[in-house]
């Protein structure tokens, strides 16, 4: 009976250590992630705004993850501005450390010429991470029910909720 009552406390602690494990870990990761978004800060363009803040900024790249799966996505300039052109309705995300400048400095009014909500983030390889890409991307356009699939159904609510906090900046 001895053994038996140690071993239920030996296992009892050993669960206990890996819930300690487990919590420091959360909590290292989430301080990654204010730590990355207050480092990215400095190199934001002089005239990106509305700029997301951290919260905001996780949701959309959550956001951008689950539309890039259902191809619902347009990345890069060129594909920004045409998919506007063709009186596209969604959200575009620019990336605010895009250098230089002017490569992204005539969109804001354009977009606005076109009643389309747009919203800075800090990072252009977020982006692009976000996308499933392995390259940054400064510019992107969530459409959704571009595609014919109708797989846009998985991230309806989400969008939802990211579009009325972007229309609130």
């Amino acid at each position: 009976m001895g053994k038996s009552s140690k071993v239920k406390e030996s296992s009892k602690s050993i669960k206990h250590s890996k819930e300690a494990k487990d919590s420091k870990k959360e909590a290292k990761e989430s301080k990654e992630d204010k730590s990355l978004f207050d480092q990215r800060l400095p190199f934001v363009t002089p005239f990106s705004t509305p700029l997301a803040d951290k919260k905001l900024n996780k949701k959309l790249l959550k956001l951008i993850k689950k539309s890039s799966k259902a191809k619902d996505c347009k990345r890069g300039i060129k594909e920004v501005i045409k998919a506007v052109k063709h009186n596209s309705k969604g959200l575009v995300v620019l990336a605010g450390d895009v250098y230089p400048y002017d490569v992204i400095s005539h969109l804001p009014v354009f977009l606005e010429d076109h009643n389309i909500p747009y919203v800075f983030i800090p990072s252009k390889s977020d982006l692009g991470n976000a996308c499933n890409t392995k390259r940054a991307t400064s510019t992107l356009f969530i459409v959704p029910g571009s595609n014919k699939k109708g797989k846009s159904d998985e991230y309806k609510e989400e969008y939802e909720e990211v579009m009325k906090l972007v229309k609130t900046l």
